[in-house]
């Protein structure tokens, strides 16, 4: 191996306790604020979203302006089928919006949330 990956490694390493002792005054502060499930489910959904790369090309070019799926498709590099695809599961998840001007379909972000999540993402992978 590598020194980077012996490096990458040890970072990865878990620590155990030497000793099993519940902290119950802990556990019982957790739960209180734990999110029920289907609360969970939905977050870990909308995680899952961000987890595709043409998803997030999408995202990041609609930080830039407000296109319509010809203008992705060229961005990107795409069909439109396959732009189109991935736009049904961003609107599906209120991440993107849109709206009809004639025979156009103009698509931009829903919200102001959608800018922060990609920019707590990215200072997250910065540091």
């Amino acid at each position: 191996m590598s020194d980077m990956s012996d490096e990458i490694n040890t970072q990865a390493e878990i620590e155990y306790c030497d000793t099993h002792e519940v902290h119950h005054d802990i556990l019982k502060k957790v739960n209180a604020a734990m999110p029920d499930e289907e609360e969970i489910s939905d977050l870990s959904d909308l995680f899952k979203v961000f987890g595709d790369s043409t998803r997030l090309k999408i995202l990041f070019v609609l930080f830039e302006a407000e296109v319509c799926v010809c203008d992705l498709a060229e961005l990107l590099n795409m069909t439109q089928s396959a732009i189109s695809h991935q736009l049904k599961v961003l609107k599906q998840s209120k991440l993107v919006s849109s709206r009809r001007e004639g025979k156009s379909v103009f698509y931009s972000l829903a919200d102001n949330h959608v800018r922060s999540i990609i920019a707590q993402g990215r200072e997250h992978i910065e540091e």
